[in-house]
C-alpha cells in the first residue's frame, strides 16, 4: 500500500528547521551581549603579518590577466575531474561511453580554442 505524502507529515522537518535556526539566532544574540566589549585602537587594526612591519599598500590592483588564467585553471582543472569516473568504468559505457566522451572532449576543444583565438592566455 502507498501512502500519500501530506503536510502533515512534514511537521517534524518544520519544528526541527525552527528549533536549529532559533538555537542560532539565540547564540548570535546572546554572545552579541555577553561577549567580551573589545575597545578598537590604531594599534589593533594594523595588519599583522608574522611579526613583519607592513610596507607599502596591500590594496594594490592586480592585472586582470592573472584573475582570468586562475579561473580558466579551475576550469579546465574541474573538467578534467570529470573524465576519472569515466576511465574507471570506460569497460562498462561500451560505444556510447565512448562517443559521450569524444563529444565532451570536443567541447573542451572548443573553449579552450576560443580561449587562444581570444588571446586570454597572452601575457603581453
Amino acid at each position: 500500500m502507498e501512502t500519500l505524502s501530506t503536510p502533515i507529515n512534514y511537521f517534524p522537518v518544520i519544528i526541527q528547521i525552527a528549533v536549529a535556526l532559533g538555537f542560532v539566532a539565540l547564540t548570535m544574540v546572546l554572545t552579541h551581549f555577553i561577549g567580551p566589549k573589545r575597545k578598537t585602537t590604531d594599534v589593533k587594526l594594523t595588519a599583522f603579518e608574522s611579526g613583519i612591519k607592513v610596507v607599502g599598500n596591500a590594496r594594490q590592483p592586480f592585472s586582470i590577466k592573472y584573475f582570468v588564467v586562475a579561473i580558466l585553471f579551475v576550469l579546465f582543472d574541474v573538467e578534467v575531474i570529470f573524465m576519472y569516473p569515466w576511465a574507471v568504468n570506460f569497460r562498462q559505457f561500451g560505444l556510447n561511453g565512448l562517443i559521450e566522451m569524444f563529444i565532451f572532449m570536443g567541447t573542451l576543444l572548443l573553449g579552450f580554442i576560443y580561449v587562444v583565438k581570444k588571446k586570454a592566455l597572452d601575457w603581453d
